[in-house]
């Protein structure tokens, strides 16, 4: 689906891979994520209404610094999860996206923010089960986990409830669509890191489908 690899690169049974439209994914990550290393918070204000009041919301040095290397860490692994040519490594980086944006939300010292992070947790907790599942199913069904090897069509079918599975636990990891509508990812002052959330959930979204289809 993602046409002829442009270039392979083999560590044992892992094997990374660049096709065109890895190669488009990889590079939408790393300029964000260099974008995300360059800058610095937004400075958000409240306003109340029918007044002229205004409150400037200001974030400090330590909670910048923690936030800003979550979401390197995300656009790391959301770099690793697009480009990787196994699907274990697939589903290991996209527990560690799910991981790194429940810390870039609660790492805000709002206490109906961190409660979202709490639900955000448990949620991805009950999707890593659905999605290292799937991953060891395609493996008792196949005898490999090589997404280039997959692909190929010669293995034995994998049963739709497996991708089911695999679809499922990355819905659950990338915060979307279960709770991505809810109020309190957005609201959280600290943009560009907040949006790394929904870049990595983007990314991880378009992978799977490449995924999927090669099972």
């Amino acid at each position: 689906m993602g046409g002829t690899p442009l270039f392979l690169l083999e560590f044992g049974d892992i094997v990374v891979y660049f096709t065109p439209y890895t190669t488009s994914l990889f590079i939408l990550a790393l300029v964000f994520t260099l974008l995300v290393i360059a800058s610095r918070p937004e400075r958000q204000l409240d306003i109340a209404f029918g007044t002229d009041a205004y409150l400037t919301k200001e974030i400090s040095l330590p909670e910048m610094r923690f936030r800003r290397f979550m979401a390197i860490a995300c656009g790391l692994a959301s770099m690793g999860a697009v480009v990787t040519g196994d699907l274990f490594d697939f589903c290991l980086f996209t527990a560690l996206v799910g991981i790194c944006n429940v810390g870039i939300v609660a790492a805000v010292k709002s206490r109906h923010v961190q409660n979202a992070a709490y639900q955000y947790g448990l949620v991805a907790l009950a999707a890593t089960v659905l999605l290292f599942g799937g991953s060891a199913m395609v493996a008792a069904t196949t005898g490999t986990l090589s997404l280039p090897i997959l692909a190929t069509g010669t293995l034995p079918a994998v049963p739709l409830a497996v991708k089911a599975f695999i679809v499922i636990g990355v819905m659950g990891e990338g915060m979307a669509p279960f709770y991505a509508a809810k109020a309190e990812m957005f609201r959280a002052p600290g943009a560009p890191y907040v949006i790394m959330c929904s870049l990595s959930s983007l990314l991880i979204f378009l992978r799977v489908i490449e995924v999927v289809v090669q099972l």
